[in-house]
């Protein structure tokens, strides 16, 4: 699997207060909707214009605050390919593979890429290409593979079941 996109770029510490505003959390429930207002509070640019198949890069600590999957959901409803970060909070970084969403750990390419760059992730081959440069990482065991293809757990776990 592969994906090539745009960037949206971000610094170190992003809330999920931000990537889904709190003030939604019980406003909004359809996941349509959660997706016109991701990032809002964050970037009112990314709120407009994010296209799907866009790549978001994140400093350290992507996700930290609190453990709420619509901080999830409203990037990968939204059609956001990947993330790419130097870290990841723990609790958001378990609910993107729940959900589906393709993240990596990679601090030198986050370092290389700039905002607006195209880059291209090769899930397979473990590499991020970017500016003619090859960042590797840890291509993904065979379970989050399936979990990434079949578009998260629940939808993984009713296939496993034949349901």
């Amino acid at each position: 699997m592969s994906v090539k996109g745009k960037v949206w770029k971000y610094c170190d510490d992003v809330n999920t207060d931000v990537i889904f505003p709190g003030k939604y959390t019980y406003t909004i429930k359809e996941r349509a909707d959660m997706a016109k207002v991701a990032c809002e509070d964050l970037d009112p640019e990314f709120t407009k214009n994010a296209q799907p198949g866009d790549i978001i890069v994140g400093g350290k600590n992507w996700g930290c605050g609190s453990s709420r999957e619509q901080a999830v959901s409203c990037l990968k409803e939204r059609g956001i390919a990947a993330i790419i970060a130097k870290s990841f909070a723990r609790i958001y970084y378990r609910n993107c593979f729940n959900e589906g969403l393709p993240i990596i750990i990679c601090a030198d390419a986050v370092d290389a890429i700039n905002a607006g760059d195209i880059v291209e992730i090769d899930f397979d081959r473990g590499v991020i290409i970017a500016g003619g440069k090859e960042y590797p990482f840890p291509p993904y065991p065979e379970f989050v593979q399936g979990l990434i293809k079949d578009g998260g757990l629940i939808p993984h776990v009713k296939k496993e079941l034949g349901l």
